[in-house]
């Protein structure tokens, strides 16, 4: 397979820089089998059946990007910088600009938050904060904004708006630098109507880092390394998992990130608790192993959740679902609409 197989033309106008209002207002494709149609996400209602399972990804979103100035000596310049994973002491993460940046450099950002330059590699910095624990967090929501992906911070700045719209109604676990995006098309009053439907929920938690914007490079796509990202799977969750699959009744994941997670966990051939890094990379010819649909908004071409969803549905129905969607004017990517793809016997 070569990565020229997962491109496809987009009109930059389906890009979405706002989500829909109310939420579940976002058209929903529905692509079952070898069949699609069009319906909106307060669909769902009808559309799963009692029995269903969705997982949520219930990871917090933070407020990840800072502006601040770095002082060396006497002399300070403006710096802007975003979070990608916690270390052992500090933060690894981007800086723009990154290359005048040197090791023992302090950076303000605000009144009460600071940070010291401890490491620096050819595309990032180590950051050890002057504050810790709840301490970092009050100053981080006091001073940072949310880390709106690359393709909608290059249309406008984010804004208080964002502060709500990129987060889960369901985020309780901070550490993410990107939102599960799937899931910001529930809101409380959807999630009630399914569940007095019989649609069952679990919640894992998958901390989605930047890494999840980064473009495959190689044109093999089976040479591509994947990278890590930080998850957990509680006993109680791995039961309900399994409990559903015994019963015979479908496991339906709400992200790609939720899926990526519950497989990981799933490498027995059902779901064990699961703590830890995966880097699991999903793509035409893996066998899954717990999921049987999935819920997930439209993605770049040539992307990692791309060759995902195509391993789910066929490379070729995938590109029908993607045509579909470009013609009928679908909105793409993290504010955009939503799609919910069960596979037929012959994609599986």
């Amino acid at each position: 397979m070569n990565l020229s197989d997962f491109d496809f033309d987009l009109p930059e106008a389906l890009i979405a820089t706002r989500p829909a209002r109310p939420r579940t207002a976002a058209r929903l494709l529905l692509a079952e089998g070898s069949g699609i149609s069009d319906r909106q996400v307060a669909d769902l209602v009808d559309i799963l059946r009692p029995g269903d399972r969705l997982v949520l990804n219930n990871t917090r979103v933070i407020p990840a990007r800072l502006t601040g100035h770095r002082v060396r000596g006497e002399t300070a310049a403006r710096i802007e910088i975003t979070l990608l994973e916690p270390l052992a002491e500090g933060w690894r993460a981007l800086a723009k600009p990154l290359r005048k940046v040197a090791v023992g450099e302090v950076m303000t950002f605000s009144d009460t938050l600071s940070a010291r330059v401890v490491g620096k590699t050819a595309t990032d910095l180590a950051l050890a904060f002057n504050l810790t624990g709840p301490d970092f967090d009050a100053a981080l929501s006091e001073a940072g904004q949310m880390p709106l992906p690359p393709y909608i911070a290059g249309l406008r700045k984010p804004d208080a708006q964002d502060a709500t719209d990129y987060q889960t109604v369901f985020a309780r676990h901070a550490g993410a630098v990107a939102a599960p995006t799937a899931s910001l098309h529930f809101d409380e009053a959807l999630l009630a109507a399914l569940r007095a439907g019989g649609v069952e929920v679990t919640e894992v938690t998958l901390h989605v880092g930047a890494g999840t914007f980064l473009p495959v490079k190689v044109e093999d796509v089976s040479t591509h390394r994947m990278h890590a990202e930080w998850g957990e799977v509680t006993a109680e969750a791995a039961a309900e998992i399994n409990a559903t699959r015994a019963a015979g009744h479908r496991i339906i994941p709400v992200g790609t990130t939720a899926l990526r997670l519950i497989e990981s966990a799933a490498a027995s051939g059902r779901v064990e608790p699961w703590r830890g890094p995966t880097d699991i990379f999903i793509y035409p010819g893996y066998r899954f192993r717990v999921t049987d649909a999935l819920m997930t908004n439209f993605h770049l071409p040539k992307s990692t959740l791309l060759l995902l969803v195509s391993a789910l549905m066929g490379i070729d129905h995938t590109r029908r679902i993607y045509t579909h969607a470009v013609q009928r004017g679908y909105r793409f990517f993290s504010y955009g609409d939503a799609s919910l793809l069960v596979p037929g016997v012959e994609t599986l």
